[in-house]
């Protein structure tokens, strides 16, 4: 018997009906009205709600952005009965179809860190453009891959940056015992069209674009000065080992520099020294202010 869970997204016009199992494991579907949703039944049904305005499948769950002419929790419990209902009576929810995309091969291999408790997992293909950590199951609405990931009872933090994934783990287990595991399951994942990140889940304030920019445009001198600096200079580098480094805030009284350290930087036996004899000194040679002082959030 199926049974779909309710969850918000960060647009609140959009509300996730979420199965127990993926649905599709090669494609993200959009349809916009009933004639698009040809290739699925359940899309198609869905239209016939007035205020359904786009309807998206991806991974494990169905997607609607509604009309203003309803709120959700008027209409929400109706929904999710009759989605269950057209499925548990053998409602097709994709057509397969005949011209889909052959699997593609990838590439996925392991890369030590600094930090002894996080592992690189490093893929031949673009991923994202956007950094983003999750740091248990219940964050991961972005990214059904880290919701997977979590099922493994060694997984503690997931990070996935541009071109891989960075693991870490709890001390119950060595990187001898669970890797292959690891490097296996993200490999077949990605090769059977997981969906890795859902860039329609992601929170606008980790996005790249737009919001980014607007929130940059609003700082001072000095902070806008950092970020670049850490961008340039810094990102890179603790990209190579697995992590990201954001800023976080300047305080122009005291001159400190918060920052926030992500993936294998976070929890880094080596990320002090990072952060004062790397970061410190070259933000205070580069901003002429020996006064500056780095601290992690």
């Amino acid at each position: 018997m199926t049974k779909v869970l309710i969850k918000e997204t960060q647009n609140p016009t959009i509300l996730k009906f979420e199965f127990e199992d993926f649905i599709t494991q090669n494609e993200s579907f959009e349809f916009k009205n009933i004639d698009e949703a040809k290739s699925s039944p359940l899309a198609q049904q869905l239209f016939y709600l007035p205020f359904v305005k786009t309807v998206y499948i991806s991974g494990n769950f169905v997607a609607i952005e509604k009309f203003s002419i309803v709120e959700w929790k008027d209409v929400q419990n109706d929904i999710a009965e009759q989605i269950e209902l057209f499925v548990n009576n053998g409602g097709t929810i994709i057509t397969i179809q005949d011209n889909k995309t052959k699997k593609q091969p990838v590439t996925v291999y392991g890369e030590s860190t600094p930090n002894p408790a996080a592992l690189k997992f490093v893929v031949n293909k673009m991923l994202t453009k956007n950094a983003i950590e999750f740091k248990n199951i219940d964050e991961t609405a972005a990214s059904p891959l880290a919701k997977e990931l979590f099922k493994f009872a060694f997984v503690k933090e997931v990070f996935i940056d541009e071109n891989y994934i960075s693991v870490t783990k709890y001390e119950l287990n060595s990187w001898e015992e669970i890797t292959l595991e690891l490097r296996t399951f993200i490999k077949h994942y990605i090769e059977n069209g997981g969906i890795v990140l859902d860039e329609n889940f992601i929170p606008n304030e980790v996005k790249t674009d737009a919001a980014k920019e607007a929130n940059f445009d609003s700082l001072d001198e000095t902070s806008q000065k950092i970020i670049n600096i850490l961008e340039e200079y810094v990102k890179p580098a603790v990209a190579a080992d697995g992590g990201n480094i954001a800023f976080d805030s300047f305080n122009e009284t005291t001159r400190t520099v918060k920052v926030i350290l992500q993936g294998a930087c976070n929890g880094c036996p080596s990320s002090t020294f990072t952060l004062k004899s790397g970061i410190e000194n070259m933000l205070k040679s580069m901003l002429n202010d020996e006064k500056i002082n780095v601290e992690a959030v």
